[in-house]
């Protein structure tokens, strides 16, 4: 039978850095971002149980390390998350996401909470959604490329 020591670190929820870039040309950015992310945390006098991070859209709920983070949310084992900006966290549905973190008990805090009007928000999101689109449209020209390719071989 472990110690009351034991049981209070175990039942301890824990601060988290969640950081995320695009690309994995960013991985520089990325860097950037945990070390940003840590001074803000070092300076406040929080001790960070641990640096999150992904590699992929904002758009994208297919995140390997974002998913397990909602599932320890969900599991009432974080207590606050860091991000650098709200988009780094989820391109769409942030205040949902916020939302279903207080419900189980965690806070999100944004450090570079940018207040944009509603104009310059809408014009972010649709950039966004064009990008990503137009990145599916290329992938889908890839793919048809390989096809007429691999027929050539018949």
């Amino acid at each position: 039978m472990g110690n009351l020591n034991e049981s209070v670190v175990k039942n301890q929820k824990k601060v988290v850095i969640y950081a995320r870039v695009s690309l994995v040309s960013q991985k520089d950015d990325l860097k950037n971002q945990i070390s940003f992310l840590r001074q803000f945390v070092n300076a406040r006098g929080i001790i960070l149980d641990e640096v999150i991070s992904d590699i992929g859209s904002g758009l994208n709920f297919k995140r390997k390390n974002w998913n397990q983070l909602i599932k320890r949310v969900m599991k009432n084992e974080i207590k606050q998350i860091y991000i650098a900006h709200k988009d780094r966290f989820v391109r769409f549905g942030f205040d949902w996401l916020k939302n279903l973190c207080l419900e189980n008990g965690t806070e999100i805090v944004v450090v570079n909470n940018e207040e944009l009007s509603p104009e310059k928000e809408l014009v972010q999101d649709l950039t966004s959604i064009i990008h990503v689109f137009s990145c599916r449209i290329y992938g889908l020209r890839k793919y048809k490329n390989k096809i007429k390719g691999d027929r050539s071989l018949c």
